[in-house]
């Protein structure tokens, strides 16, 4: 390995040691702030390190990974939203009793996990990256381990993964067979070749889509999440909806960049069935949940649904409405989880509807942070969800793919009722009622944090084209 090639893994070299210093620092002292400070700055050197890593590119390091702009905006991306997932957790984390600095090496082997999704060209790296990846959210998971649903959801989260890696390795054997290479990028001169037997083709990707499919929890692999959402602490549950699947849907664009596929063929009609069933259900089954985090985990489905209509587009546009969408969902996500984490205790989370009634009178900051997020999810003005759901109906309008189109309107009208529901629990008066639950007041750091995320949505709901250019340059080459 040269020295480019060095330098090019500079913040996944820089985000490792990190993980070393936190692992010798907790064994020599705990200390709760001391970790916490040790782990935002490993998680901004590694930002920093992002624009050294970006001369020269792309760059293929070993036949397993490959750094290019693409690569280098979604690792900006996962290491930001680990880092303010970070600040969020702080005070949750204060109240739990027992060690509390494992949990930061966890988080930061699983960012590690995810960055190397992004930059995988090679079946071998997408499965240890993945696992890596998971096994850190097993722990996370269960991490308030003496909370008995805690541990019920790692073990659902344990089980299922376990079934869904047997389907993702069977499908890379299935395509190694048909290819004869694991490497991503050779498979686009094959693809097209008579030798190619596509009906196994179609079988092998067919379970690997079963392996994503869980990943990203999209219908009918979708029987997990609202159990894991609902009982993992409540960054964990920001980490999950967040850094997890969007790391795993960077590497769902790479590698059907390289594997094409075509409007119409069995795999795509698929493809577009789990779309349509993910964006209708999801949105189905969160309007007879009383539960927020559960309301979030069905409302995911459906967003990651809807982010399939400009997969399977398959057209200029399909790429770049896919990320801008995915950094406002991020944002929203965080928000709307960074709020149930920083009103909740281990012991009883801020999480039931009820729990929200009257919050506005309460507790006005976080309530208009909650509601800024309800009204993204939705896609109303004036904030970024809307953009980002025009540009996805654009690329499928563009495809005409109508059908899904329908789908994606039908899923996000009945979406609108239940975001609502919360919102205006959230502004009910308490008068002539006693809480439920008295939401204690927010962190200065958290607050600040949830501000900023606040403006960046509002911005990217009134001024999306910055990003959107940004976006079109970085996946322009993609594929290339």
């Amino acid at each position: 390995m040269t020295y480019s090639d060095l330098m090019s893994l500079l913040p996944l070299l820089v985000l490792s040691a990190s993980i070393v210093t936190v692992m010798l620092a907790t064994a020599f002292k705990r200390n709760h702030r001391l970790i916490f400070s040790l782990t935002l700055l490993g998680l901004a050197l590694s930002i920093i390190a992002l624009p050294i890593t970006s001369n020269g590119l792309p760059r293929s390091v070993t036949p397993l990974l490959v750094v290019d702009q693409f690569a280098i905006f979604y690792m900006g991306l996962i290491l930001a939203t680990s880092f303010v997932v970070v600040i969020l957790s702080f005070n949750y984390l204060e109240k739990v009793e027992g060690n509390k600095e494992e949990y930061y090496l966890l988080t930061l082997m699983a960012t590690l996990g995810a960055m190397v999704l992004v930059i995988s060209n090679h079946f071998i790296s997408f499965f240890l990256s993945l696992e890596t990846l998971s096994i850190s959210l097993y722990a996370l998971i269960a991490y308030t381990r003496f909370e008995r649903h805690r541990v019920e959801a790692a073990i659902k989260y344990l089980v299922l993964a376990a079934a869904a890696s047997s389907f993702l390795l069977f499908g890379m054997s299935l395509a190694y067979l048909v290819f004869g290479t694991m490497q991503f990028d050779q498979m686009t001169s094959l693809v097209g070749l008579s030798s190619v037997d596509i009906g196994l083709l179609t079988i092998g990707l067919g379970m690997l889509m079963v392996g994503i499919g869980f990943k990203l929890a999209l219908v009918p692999f979708h029987m997990w999440a609202p159990d894991v959402y609902q009982g993992a602490p409540a960054p964990v549950t920001a980490f999950i909806a967040t850094v997890s699947k969007g790391g795993i849907f960077a590497l769902l664009i790479r590698l059907f960049t390289n594997i094409p596929l075509t409007i119409g063929s069995n795999l795509w009609n698929v493809f577009a069935l789990i779309a349509i069933l993910s964006m209708v259900g999801g949105n189905v089954l969160a309007v007879i949940q009383s539960n927020v985090k559960r309301i979030l985990a069905y409302s995911s489905i459906a967003h990651f649904g809807y982010l399939l209509v400009a997969f399977l587009a398959l057209n200029s546009l399909s790429t770049s409405s896919m990320t801008f969408y995915l950094v406002v969902y991020i944002i929203t996500s965080l928000m709307a989880f960074g709020v149930i984490a920083v009103l909740s205790d281990p012991k009883k989370e801020f999480e039931e509807l009820d729990d929200y009634r009257g919050l506005f009178h309460r507790n006005r900051r976080p309530a208009i942070f909650m509601s800024l997020a309800l009204l993204s999810l939705a896609s109303l003005p004036p904030t970024g969800g809307l953009v980002g759901k025009i540009f996805l109906a654009a690329a499928g309008v563009q495809s005409s793919l109508w059908v899904l189109l329908a789908a994606l309107v039908i899923g996000s009208v009945v979406g609108i009722f239940y975001y609502l529901r919360v919102a205006i629990t959230i502004f009910r008066s308490p008068v002539g009622e006693t809480p439920v639950w008295s939401a204690p007041p927010i962190s200065r750091f958290a607050n600040a944090t949830l501000v900023v995320l606040s403006i960046g949505l509002l911005i990217l709901g009134i001024f999306p084209s910055p990003l959107m250019q940004v976006i079109q340059t970085v996946v322009a080459h993609l594929g290339g």
